[in-house]
């Protein structure tokens, strides 16, 4: 691993170790994942512990995940909900979500976890038009080429004061070249200028240090 790299890796160990401590049932959920084969691109726990802080920030009693994969992040949201709340996650594959289920069936929080699975935007899309209640925080990880459409579909589903956060915006830098160089980051950049031109948010992206650079997009809906 090149040195700038090793840094990187090294300034995450730190911030893990100091703020976040270890977790069994966290440890279990990555261990089922390992164990079915999911692949390794869930979010760190320093950036878990970042989503569970702004859900429980913000008093959120309603969220709603874009890809669940094996339920990592879906678990740090749920514990930042206030009792009695709901997180609705969406997640494409049923071999994940079945992944997801057995690892959220666990989790120590008092709040309802439904894993839906299909293609996020056709759910998004009945949701809405099922007159589905405001979500205070979403929170999307899915195909990066998506992205800029899942934004105008979720836009129905937030109301004044809501979060929306999406994790892998900056992938190295790679949304700054002139073209970028492949299909997600040309779908993160496009989602990035998006989110910096819609007239309801106002967004900031923070980046989000692992063994390279990436970024979590934290905007809040204003109007």
């Amino acid at each position: 691993m090149p040195a700038d790299r090793m840094r990187l890796a090294a300034i995450d160990a730190y911030i893990e170790r100091l703020f976040v401590p270890a977790d069994p049932a966290l440890a279990a959920n990555l261990r089922r994942a390992e164990a079915a084969g999911l692949p390794a691109i869930q979010v760190s726990p320093s950036e878990g512990k970042l989503l569970w802080l702004l859900t429980r920030m913000c008093g959120a009693r309603r969220a709603l995940e874009i890809g669940t994969l094996g339920g990592y992040s879906t678990t740090w949201i749920a514990r930042g909900l206030l009792p009695g709340g709901t997180i609705v996650t969406l997640e494409r594959s049923e071999a994940h979500a079945a992944v997801a289920r057995a690892s959220l069936a666990s989790v120590d929080a008092d709040v309802a976890v439904d894993v839906r699975v299909g293609p996020a935007a056709a759910h998004l899309a009945a949701m809405a038009a099922g007159g589905e209640p405001p979500f205070d925080v979403v929170f999307i990880d899915a195909d990066k080429p998506g992205y800029e459409r899942y934004l105008a579909l979720v836009m129905p589903l937030v109301r004044v004061g809501s979060l929306i956060l999406a994790d892998n915006v900056i992938r190295d830098g790679a949304v700054m070249d002139e073209p970028p160089p492949d299909d997600n980051a040309r779908g993160a950049a496009a989602f990035n200028r998006a989110l910096a031109a819609h007239p309801r948010l106002e967004a900031v992206v923070v980046p989000i240090v692992r063994q390279g650079i990436d970024g979590l997009a934290i905007a809040l809906v204003v109007r």
